[in-house]
């Protein structure tokens, strides 16, 4: 099997682990490499892309800085510590690490309402990246639902794409919102965005204290009982107030989520943060988690968007080099951004009455429709999968578990490996010492 060996191994080659790479190597760190399953640096974020100014200035430090990207890479496996196995195309690779920085990211957080199955309702991101890989929007109804910064964000290139945004509902109450928004006045630079976003959707219906309650369907259908794609929404403020919005696409997702499962897959402590409902790796002042030499960067360690991932990543990329005193002048930067991000998380985790949005015949687990009155009365995330197969499909949890852990408070975390679907010649070819006692 085909090896890499590094001094330092990075997971992600978004913001964070981009930062991360050119402090290590600016701290003297040789052979430091970066791994991403993107063919090209960026991120979910930036996707390559240098139209953004902070985009552009982080990929011409990061390309001409020395470390290497080993893109459309996937890690597989940890066998052993200082041992990741990874999947290169049709490729299986072992790579050996003297210290690891975790930068892994953030996914959508979905969470289940009738209907939400149906064709053309998918994760605002997931519209974002298909209109981006062609799909044609001009003339279309889009609603943008959920909750977080990013449903600005997709509406305002879905409007520059030529869709007709019909409305964009906050699921966050208004007095939370406005008070985040008062905080955006020690930032100027978010605050520019911020307004920026705002005059460009000048006329868009902006609803706070709404979510989505259902979606109908072309066949006059409700629910998850048919394949109809999606012609209308009904969303709700909670109280009584309905409105039914037709659309053609309904773009919906409930804030992020760390993405965690390389964290648990290695043993790294997290933390269960209720009033943000979000989990969350433990980190001290250097961003190193419990783990020996195992750093963590990023949304890993709480949501809190590009400035803070930035600054975590420089930190771990020269504490990770031994330069803690290049990381020092950083640590108050850092810490801002994370109370700031703390602020952030707290107004945009979903309300208590979301947990009321399913129906029994709601789909909860999309893999394996599982619907919700299967699981309702399950103890546990393990007795679920044991008795229905919920999150045992080809997700392995990533859609449902956020959702589970959310509407039913069990923890779904599973450190069990392929941290991904893969192939079984890849396993079958991991190092031998991973399979004493198998």
């Amino acid at each position: 099997m085909p090896e890499r060996t590094c001094r330092i191994a990075i997971i992600g080659a978004g913001p964070a682990g981009m930062a991360a790479a050119v402090s290590a190597v600016e701290a003297g760190a040789e052979n430091v490499l970066v791994i991403d399953d993107n063919p090209r640096p960026g991120g979910q974020i930036w996707r390559g892309e240098t139209d953004d100014a902070t985009a552009r200035e982080w990929m011409q430090k990061f390309e001409p800085c020395g470390a290497a990207l080993l893109g459309q890479t996937r890690i597989v496996a940890a066998p052993q510590p200082g041992v990741l196995l990874a999947e290169n195309g049709a490729k299986t690779l072992t790579i050996r690490y003297e210290k690891l920085i975790l930068a892994t990211g953030a996914s959508e957080r979905f969470l289940p309402f009738p209907g939400w199955t149906r064709p053309n309702v998918m994760g605002a991101g997931g519209l974002q990246t298909l209109a981006k890989g062609g799909l044609p929007l001009e003339g279309k109804r889009v609603v943008v639902a959920g909750s977080g910064p990013l449903l600005l964000a997709v509406a305002d290139e879905m409007w520059h794409m030529g869709a007709r945004i019909k409305c964009i509902a906050e699921q966050a109450a208004p007095n939370a919102v406005m008070r985040l928004g008062l905080r955006l006045l020690g930032s100027p630079g978010k605050l520019a965005q911020a307004v920026q976003l705002k005059l460009r959707l000048f006329g868009v219906p902006y609803r706070m204290g709404w979510h989505p309650l259902q979606v109908d369907g072309a066949d006059g259908t409700s629910g998850d009982d048919s394949d109809a794609p999606v012609a209308s929404v009904t969303l709700t403020n909670g109280a009584a107030k309905r409105i039914q919005i037709p659309c053609d696409y309904l773009a919906c997702a409930f804030h992020l989520t760390p993405r965690l499962e390389l964290a648990h897959l290695l043993g790294c402590d997290t933390e269960w943060i209720e009033r943000q409902c979000q989990r969350r790796t433990t980190v001290d002042a250097w961003q190193r988690s419990s783990v020996e030499g195992v750093y963590c960067a990023g949304e890993s360690t709480g949501v809190g968007g590009v400035d803070a991932a930035l600054i975590e990543g420089r930190i771990a990329g020269y504490a990770a080099t031994g330069a803690q005193d290049r990381a020092r002048p950083l640590l108050k930067q850092r810490d801002a951004w994370r109370r700031f991000a703390d602020a952030m998380n707290e107004t945009f985790a979903p309300r208590p009455e979301l947990r009321m949005l399913p129906e029994p015949r709601t789909i909860i687990c999309r893999c394996e429709d599982v619907r919700y009155e299967q699981v309702v009365a399950k103890e546990s995330w393990r007795a679920a999968k044991l008795h229905t197969r919920h999150g045992m499909g080809a997700c392995q949890g990533r859609i449902c578990g956020g959702a589970a852990e959310f509407l039913f408070d069990w923890s779904a975390r599973s450190s069990r490996p392929p941290v991904c679907p893969t192939r079984m010649k890849t396993l079958a070819e991991r190092p031998s010492a991973d399979q004493k006692g198998d």
